[in-house]
């Protein structure tokens, strides 16, 4: 059985020394190729990536390819992962897909229901425009996607790996959709990052799909390789604004940058948490300078390393204190070594409670760790 995974790129990148894991680059109609294979030849709608993101290359494989068995898609910076937390290996492909349909990534368990989510992120009228074309295209799977709306499921990243005649036959029903909310939307008019709408969407059309087709799918780890570039661009301007003192303009930045961003804070934007920790050290010099009217966080280096770690192992202390807690395990012998740990960090009591209520799961439980540390508990 031949299999080929297509790694969709828009940058240069180092692929898997696999041969069965095969570049592609999108959108090459409308930039300097890198020198890898693009999806701009044969039947292709590269010059739209803008708009659809890896779908440009989604596309292509549906339409140019067919001298394999399986077919794959994944990202230059994500992978689909077998449990040692390595990549799937052609034997191992081989063997799940006898017991079953299709590979893919583990569902997603959001915190709120996906149309709201969507909402929060986009707009009402571009949803209500995936809806009306689904409707009219599909009035049989229409019901279940509007349930699936109500609920806090959805894959991640656009990620597969099945028969090509399956593959095919999901990117037929797939690429209507989008064609015909087009009719509906000027996505010229949206910023570079809300013009990758179809992109998004796709994703939760795919988790529908697949229920509705009734497909046994094998859920897996997704390995992330790097921060995205984005992503470590903002990081690096906090820093610089962080070792000048200006927490106000860090703060206001960021909020500029998520709101052409609104992934900023994922986990695949964010893979090592470096800039959760950014706007924890902004909360924390807010509140460290309304208190105590100067900032105690040791804001030393220009690229924020130490301060880093600082924070790391202030909220390993946290969240191993919390757990403790929860557990209902914490003895005269635990509460002397982690008063110890806290005291060595020499980090003022605004910075261990921040600390404290982000980790801690609810108010009972950061009360708790307030009082074991002679800290008051406010409402921070």
């Amino acid at each position: 059985m031949k299999v080929q995974i297509y790694a969709m790129t828009h940058k240069k990148f180092t692929p898997p020394s696999d041969p069965m894991y095969i570049p592609l680059q999108v959108g090459r109609a409308a930039h300097e190729p890198l020198g890898y294979l693009g999806d701009d030849t044969g039947d292709s709608i590269s010059s739209l990536n803008c708009y659809y993101s890896e779908l440009t290359g989604m596309y292509w494989v549906w339409k140019n390819v067919h001298d394999c068995d399986v077919i794959g898609i994944c990202h230059y910076r994500r992978y689909l992962l077998n449990d040692k937390e390595e990549l799937l290996s052609q034997s191992e492909i081989d063997s799940i897909l006898k017991e079953y349909d299709v590979i893919t990534t583990k569902c997603l368990d959001l915190n709120f229901s996906y149309e709201y989510g969507f909402q929060q992120n986009h707009t009402v009228e571009d949803l209500q425009a995936a809806n009306n074309a689904i409707a009219k295209l599909y009035p049989d799977f229409y019901p279940l996607y509007l349930s699936c709306l109500k609920e806090n499921h959805t894959y991640f990243g656009n990620m597969m790996i099945c028969s090509k005649e399956l593959y095919d036959k999901y990117c037929e029903f797939l690429f209507p959709i989008f064609q015909e909310m087009s009719h509906e939307l000027d996505l010229d008019s949206y910023d570079d990052y809300h013009k990758r709408l179809y992109g998004f969407i796709s994703e939760f059309i795919w988790m529908v799909w697949v229920k509705y087709q009734g497909l046994h799918p094998y859920e897996c780890k997704v390995g992330l390789v790097g921060e995205k570039k984005e992503t470590t661009e903002v990081i690096s301007h906090i820093w610089d604004m962080l070792y000048k003192k200006e927490i106000t303009g860090a703060k206001t930045y960021f909020l500029s940058a998520k709101e052409k961003r609104p992934d900023l804070l994922m986990e695949a934007s964010d893979i090592h948490n470096h800039l959760h920790i950014c706007l924890q050290v902004i909360s924390t010099c807010e509140f460290e300078s309304d208190t105590y009217g100067k900032i105690l966080l040791p804001i030393s280096d220009l690229y924020g390393i130490q301060l880093m770690e600082y924070m790391a192992k202030l909220n390993r202390y946290s969240i191993e204190l919390l757990a403790h807690i929860a557990q209902n395990t914490v003895d005269a012998n635990y509460l002397d070594k982690i008063k110890g740990d806290f005291k060595e960090l020499n980090c003022s009591p605004i910075a261990m409670k921040i600390s404290l209520k982000l980790y801690a799961d609810n108010s009972t439980d950061y009360e708790t760790a307030c009082e074991i540390l002679h800290l008051q508990a406010l409402p921070l």
